[in-house]
């Protein structure tokens, strides 16, 4: 097919040639792309995408094998994120999943499918969600050291500032994964609308246009994706299920802020494995500082050093209480991982909570709202306390309240 000015070149790698035949025809009636095959395994490939400068590659693979796992890695790294991978597997596996998720290829897909999901999920990763180009969605995630530690409040609390930062300010969703007791959408006063099992037993059905139907949707432009809390179902679901719905809210919104339950499930691993920055809720008591310990530990045994978690210490209190913990134990306690401590103020979360509204629409200057963004955006808060010391130095239009 011949290429007009407009039109992305997407490199086909396939030994298949029913696949490749049925992709070709598939492309063939869009004028968005040039589609160029490669006839070869990947593990065979020598160049020929760098070559091809293409806007996008499809790689048909069997991602239980190890050397053409290998391959896919040496190509991921030599090309740098200039042009977004689709991955076309043999199988499903959580191995391979977890090794995928780590590599943040575009998409994946698994055998048998229908070339029309190959089509969206190939347009979708050469045009991009709407963002700048090779700019990938943010994942931040957040985890329970204990039980009622504020997990949900400080969540909620990121997306909004997510939503609204200055350098990060963009498009955002909130995914509740507490699956049998999630309030995420509770705190806001919405309606939980996804419904995990319209899609339990075929992933695959959920695309863009049923994501949309499932979100749930704040005035303020916040999304949420959380199902209907059933506490009496205290059971897992399948790590391709968790797979597919993250891969999709990440490709469609700039910022996906993750409220984690404390238990550890299948899928647990995948998404730490996937997060960009990933926090530890704990607070100021010896046992919960014990656990976070623990969890922390635990966390680099399982993923390694690929994610480091960072600990927040909500309810935090700077004064000495006879035979408790100060401010001062907790960088000797929690090392390194201490990111910081939001303040306690029960009488504000509670009001927010009460009212479904997030924190800083009761106070804007509230101690909460403040600590919070320290720890999620401190290039902000850097740049926000030289603006307060230089205000005659800036037009009068500029000098606002922080």
């Amino acid at each position: 097919m011949a290429a007009n000015g407009n039109s992305k070149k997407v490199v086909l790698v396939s030994t298949d040639k029913a696949f490749a035949q049925d992709t070709r025809s598939a492309f063939a009636a869009s004028d968005a792309i040039e589609l160029v095959t490669v006839e070869k395994n990947v593990a065979e490939l020598r160049g020929e995408i760098q070559e091809a400068d293409c806007g996008a590659v499809i790689i048909d693979m069997d991602a239980a094998r190890l050397e053409e796992i290998e391959a896919l890695q040496r190509i991921t790294r030599r090309l740098e994120g200039r042009a977004p991978i689709v991955v076309v597997t043999q199988a499903f596996n959580a191995a391979a999943v977890r090794i995928l998720v780590q590599l943040k290829v575009a998409d994946f897909l698994v055998k048998p499918l229908t070339t029309a999901d190959l089509v969206r999920s190939c347009i979708r990763a050469v045009q991009g969600p709407g963002r700048e180009d090779n700019t990938e969605s943010q994942i931040y995630t957040f985890i329970p050291a204990a039980g009622g530690v504020g997990t949900t409040t400080l969540t909620l609390q990121t997306a909004f500032e997510l939503q609204n930062s200055v350098t990060r300010g963009a498009s955002t969703c909130v995914v509740d994964l507490n699956f049998q007791q999630g309030s995420c959408a509770e705190y806001l006063d919405l309606e939980p609308r996804f419904d995990i099992t319209e899609i339990e037993n075929q992933p695959e059905r959920l695309d863009r246009q049923l994501l949309d139907v499932m979100l749930s949707k704040h005035p303020s432009g916040l999304c949420v994706l959380a199902a209907p809390a059933k506490p009496s179902e205290m059971r897992s679901f399948n790590t391709d299920l968790v797979v597919r719905m993250l891969d999709l809210v990440s490709a469609y919104f700039d910022n996906v802020v993750i409220d984690m339950p404390r238990t550890w499930f299948p899928w647990t691993e995948t998404v730490l494995l996937g997060s960009n920055k990933l926090y530890i809720v704990s607070e100021m008591t010896v046992p919960c500082l014990r656990h976070t310990q623990r969890l922390v530990q635990a966390i680099y045994e399982t993923v390694g050093k690929e994610v480091k978690p960072n600990v927040i210490v909500n309810r935090f209190d700077q004064r000495a209480f006879e035979n408790g913990v100060r401010g001062s134990d907790l960088t000797e306690i929690l090392g390194e991982n201490f990111v910081g401590g939001v303040s306690n103020n029960y009488k504000l979360v509670r009001q927010a909570v009460d009212r479904g509204v997030p924190l800083h629409e009761i106070d804007p200057n509230a101690n909460v709202v403040k600590d919070l963004k320290k720890i999620i955006l401190p290039e902000e808060t850097i740049a926000a306390s030289r603006k307060s010391r230089s205000l005659f130095s800036l037009p009068g239009f500029l000098r606002k309240a922080s």
